[in-house]
């Protein structure tokens, strides 16, 4: 259908030489996009790009500000216009609140939430001279459900659900669509360890309504519709995309 073909969009995915990050960038390609993966190792990059034919790579941190709008800028001047931005950038620390060493907390707000920030601005400053765009934030189950030894992941990712909401509150009269994915728990490799963990794995199937770890693959309907003219007066919401956990009790 037409109202869902990205053909002539041009996609930057953040985090996405591996896990959701990368199976958004194929899926928004097989939809049409010209993708643009983004990541700070280069090598692990240009091993994702093989995987999504005319794809091409932008590496910068996207926890620096000034870093991610010269590449955003430079890009914008010598390549062409970003009109998806996929802000899928992550990272998780798993440890006990009255444990949580203060570091690792820093670095859960830069990489999960200022990384939001840092990126959207960026793109959206030529958005808004566009009058169109669209920003696609990766939030998570823990926006709205908390577990033991993650708060501070809850925090963030508490916040990418509020940042998009005033993300939408603010760009929405430009022409912009900010909205956000919600993952429940995928099989990607920041959740390794409690896939393998055969007690955690027991627990989600018998807590999730559809009884099974999500794979992700079933995330790209959600960012297609999201990145596409589908979704043109949707704005500030967020897509719980986990097999009904956040449903039930």
């Amino acid at each position: 259908m037409q109202i869902f073909d990205l053909t002539g969009r041009r996609a930057l995915v953040t985090g996405s030489s591996q896990g959701i990050g990368l199976a958004l960038a194929k899926g928004l390609a097989e939809a049409g996009a010209s993708v643009v993966l983004n990541g700070r190792d280069e090598a692990k990059l240009a091993e994702a790009a093989r995987q999504i034919p005319g794809a091409t790579t932008l590496a910068f941190d996207v926890t620096d500000h000034a870093a991610a709008r010269a590449a955003v800028d430079a890009f914008e001047a010598e390549t062409g216009a970003i009109d998806i931005l996929v802000n899928n950038a992550g990272m998780q620390f798993r440890a006990p609140l009255e444990d949580f060493p203060a570091d690792a907390f820093t670095r859960l707000l830069q990489t999960n939430v200022a990384s939001v920030f840092n990126v959207g601005q960026a793109c959206a400053r030529h958005m808004i001279t566009r009058r169109a765009g669209k920003i696609i934030n990766i939030a998570s189950v823990q926006t709205a459900l908390a577990r033991p030894s993650i708060a501070p992941y809850t925090a963030t990712k508490g916040a990418v659900g509020n940042l998009t909401k005033g993300m939408c509150t603010d760009w929405a009269k430009y022409g912009l669509q900010c909205n956000a994915i919600a993952p429940g728990y995928f099989d990607t490799p920041l959740n390794a360890a409690l896939v393998a963990d055969k007690d955690f794995s027991a627990w989600l199937e018998k807590r999730t309504p559809a009884g099974r770890w999500g794979n992700v693959e079933e995330l790209v309907g959600a960012c297609i519709f999201l990145a596409s003219p589908a979704s043109s007066f949707v704005n500030g919401h967020t897509l719980y995309v986990d097999g009904g956990i956040t449903a039930s009790l």
